[in-house]
């Protein structure tokens, strides 16, 4: 076949993501914690169970009506069938990559790894505290970063007490951690 017109992608997820999510980086695991894994699940067990059986339910009733070019509520039907079973595909292959590392494990660690809510000051004293999570847990509102984004990656590894370096737009910014806390080893259970 001619490769005009074979559709080829070097990472299939590429194909579902979400508007704004971001891929996976080539080589890396989807580190998740429990309770972001158990969301994801609970979300793709919604869509299969509840969602599309009550889609696919307005959609047969729309086409026993006759003229499906016109019937909007067949067309808007289908369009919405089309919007589930991508997301549907997403969480599906998600998961399957999911590594769910508990956070709790690192005890009263004082080094900065993933699952860690970490203080720190930038230079002009501002203090900002933000917890270190999974690509698909992240919550700006909630200050939840991903491991993979640039103040995670400055912060990783590091200790109370330190001052890293932070590339930013505006140039390099030496950041000083004051706190680095786990969840205790009950959340995990909780969740």
């Amino acid at each position: 076949m001619n490769k005009a017109f074979v559709k080829e992608s070097s990472n299939d997820d590429d194909d579902d993501l979400p508007e704004g999510a971001t891929p996976l980086p080539p080589g890396t695991k989807n580190y998740i914690t429990a309770t972001g894994y158990k969301r994801l699940r609970d979300e793709l067990m919604h869509l299969i169970d509840v969602e599309r059986p009550e889609v696919v339910q307005i959609v047969s009733w729309a086409a026993s009506n006759g003229d499906r070019s016109e019937n909007g509520d067949y067309l808007y039907g289908k369009k919405r069938l089309r919007e589930i079973d991508r997301r549907i595909r997403f969480l599906t292959r998600r998961l399957d990559k999911a590594e769910v590392v508990d956070p709790s494990a690192q005890g009263d660690n004082d080094q900065i790894f993933f699952g860690a809510t970490v203080t720190y000051a930038n230079q002009a004293g501002e203090e900002t505290t933000i917890t270190i999570v999974g690509m698909d847990e992240v919550d700006l509102d909630n200050n939840h970063v991903s491991w993979i984004s640039p103040i995670a990656k400055a912060l990783i590894k590091a200790r109370e007490g330190d001052t890293v370096a932070l590339r930013t737009p505006a140039g390099v910014e030496q950041i000083d951690i004051l706190e680095v806390r786990y969840p205790p080893k009950d959340a995990g259970a909780q969740a």
